[in-house]
């Protein structure tokens, strides 16, 4: 018997219909976790500053964050913690449950079926695809790995409404179309590569490669300037150096002339 589909996860210009633009979307998830954390210390309330520093942003950046989802605290108290885990929470969709498959059972695909954080934040890990015989059969994390010919029966009988993509690149796209043509709206790709998708699909990377990159850019910079600093400091002690070298030299050819003519 097919389950009836819960709400579909679409693509939508969330500034132009919920005035809310998509930067601070990006930065909703992270108030949610420092959110979440001050609740588990029992923090009733937090004010802007403190959150901020949790969160690691601005606090001003973060009062106009919070003011596109009508929250704009107490003067003097600050944010009540709960309702504003509710608030976020009802704005990334968290308050329903988000049907999930990954596919590609790897390594990678191992790790994201036994990761505990999907759960408690309102996604369920419904299914696990794979394509390879040897990996067909298993379980992981509870569930069997399926092969990749059932997921069309997947994606309607569990009403998975999101695909992760765990598999090497050059099966990726093949397994995106597969997911877009069983109904899937949302995929998070952990492939290396740009996935292609029709509009009402929302495709979201994750690159570690990229990001590491981007580390090893941001450290390159600070080592290039910490070696300019010392630099700096080297040319100031060696000049300083010389200057005291000259003026005992000065002083050991100008003091015998000085006293010759007292």
């Amino acid at each position: 018997m097919t389950r009836p589909r819960p709400a579909r996860l679409v693509n939508r210009d969330r500034a132009g219909r919920d005035g809310i633009p998509d930067a601070t979307v990006s930065r909703l998830p992270l108030y949610l976790q420092a959110l979440t954390t001050l609740a588990e210390r029992g923090v009733a309330t937090v004010s802007s500053e403190e959150l901020a520093t949790v969160a690691g942003v601005g606090s001003a950046k973060l009062r106009k964050d919070l003011s596109h989802l009508g929250s704009y605290g107490t003067r003097g108290v600050g944010y009540d913690v709960q309702y504003l885990v509710y608030q976020i929470s009802r704005e990334l969709g968290l308050t329903q449950d988000w049907r999930v498959v990954i596919v590609g059972i790897g390594n990678l695909g191992h790790a994201l079926a036994n990761y505990g954080g999907f759960t408690s934040r309102g996604f369920t890990v419904a299914a696990l695809v794979d394509a390879d015989p040897k990996v067909i059969g298993e379980t992981v994390a509870g569930l069997p790995v399926l092969p990749l010919g059932e997921l069309d029966r997947v994606v309607a009988d569990l009403g998975v409404q999101i695909g992760v993509v765990a598999t090497p690149g050059p099966q990726a796209q093949d397994v995106c179309d597969r997911l877009v043509a069983a109904g899937v709206t949302g995929v998070l790709n952990f492939a290396p590569c740009v996935l292609n998708v029709p509009d009402g699909v929302m495709v979201r990377r994750v690159d570690l490669a990229t990001e590491l990159q981007i580390l090893a850019f941001h450290e390159q910079r600070r080592a290039a300037g910490r070696l300019a600093t010392e630099l700096a400091q080297d040319s100031t002690t060696l000049v300083g150096g010389l200057d005291a070298q000259l003026e005992a030299q000065l002083g050991a050819v100008t003091g015998p002339r000085a006293e010759a003519a007292g």
